[in-house]
């Protein structure tokens, strides 16, 4: 147990560490996009008709702390940041976090939702398709993931929409019914939801679950053939046991060290599917702070949030590898 925890305090202080750096990289493109938070805002309000001046200028910027050292923004920034507080939108200027409110977690909710079905059915087919001795099993298998792997989401989506207005009359695009849209959360409310919810997590799931099966496909064949799987024939040991118990066991642990990096290329598609879904949340945001209303401020707090989320999940799933492959831990402490 000593060992463990030990372990877990290794990983909380890198966890930080790794916030803390990216916080440095994020806040360092903010800075480093032409025209400080303060120039955007006056010449978006000169494009509606205000007049500015330079003094305007330099006093918007000294209401905005921009006067301050590089290292003491961030500094601020970054101390804010963890404790839920980005500051106004540089454009809009809204507080951000009351701007993003639920979108942040609903979208996290999608993609996290997605990468949960990729793998509900990515280990159970690639296990079967790297064990089964069955041609056409195999091949249907491979030709549905080299299909998940070809086929663009965005495209996906379109065919989706397409086949649903053309058949049904009805485009399946939102998160939520008219009705429902600024209503507080309820039990309806959810069901809404969810009625809605299952075609962006089914597409962002696509081309997860593929890329998902071929790499369980690929360990568990590499494991199969190993000395200790014969070993373990060899004793007696067949079946479901032998493949849970042996391949499986080790196939999997790469697999669960992956998951950040699969709801980082799963969050990575989602501002694409918004658009073309008309979803209002965070991917839908950051599309528009990013290409449109050039709001660094916003978009930074997006980056910083998904990423604050992948390192939350990489050190859970590096718990749950400690607790299952002593290897893990050994690794590390010694």
């Amino acid at each position: 147990m000593t060992q463990f925890l030990r372990f877990a305090a290794v990983r909380a202080i890198f966890a930080i560490i790794t916030l803390v750096v990216v916080s440095f990289i994020v806040f360092s493109l903010m800075e480093l996009v032409p025209g400080d938070c303060a120039e955007r805002y006056l010449a978006f309000k000169n494009t509606q008709g205000s007049g500015i001046s330079v003094a305007d200028i330099e006093a918007e910027r000294v209401r905005l702390g921009l006067d301050r050292p590089y290292l003491v923004r961030w500094g601020s920034w970054i101390i804010n940041a963890f404790q839920g507080d980005f500051g106004d939108s540089c454009i809009l200027r809204l507080n951000i976090a009351q701007l993003l409110g639920e979108k942040f977690y609903v979208s996290l909710a999608i993609c996290l939702s997605a990468l949960a079905l990729a793998y509900l059915i990515a280990i159970p087919v690639g296990i079967i398709s790297a064990t089964s001795n069955s041609p056409v099993l195999n091949n249907t298998l491979r030709l549905v993931s080299y299909l998940g792997l070809a086929l663009p989401n965005f495209l996906l989506a379109l065919m989706i929409m397409l086949f649903s207005t053309v058949m049904f009359g009805e485009s399946l695009t939102g998160l939520f019914s008219k009705e429902f849209r600024d209503a507080a959360w309820s039990w309806p409310r959810v069901k809404d939801f969810l009625s809605h919810a299952w075609l962006p997590v089914f597409i962002l799931g696509w081309s997860a679950t593929a890329f998902a099966i071929q790499t369980v496909r690929a360990l568990m064949s590499d494991e199969i053939g190993k000395l200790y799987v014969t070993a373990a024939e060899a004793r007696g040991v067949a079946g479901r046991r032998l493949l849970w118990r042996y391949p499986a066991r080790h196939a999997l642990g790469p697999i669960i060290n992956s998951l950040g990096f699969d709801l980082n290329r799963i969050f990575n598609e989602l501002p694409i599917v918004a658009l073309i879904l008309t979803l209002t949340e965070a991917g839908a945001l950051l599309i528009e702070a990013l290409a449109r209303s050039n709001d660094q401020q916003l978009a930074g707090a997006i980056i910083f949030l998904l990423t604050a989320s992948i390192v939350a999940l990489n050190f859970v799933t590096d718990m749950i590898l400690a607790l299952t492959d002593p290897r893990v831990r050994r690794s590390i402490m010694g």
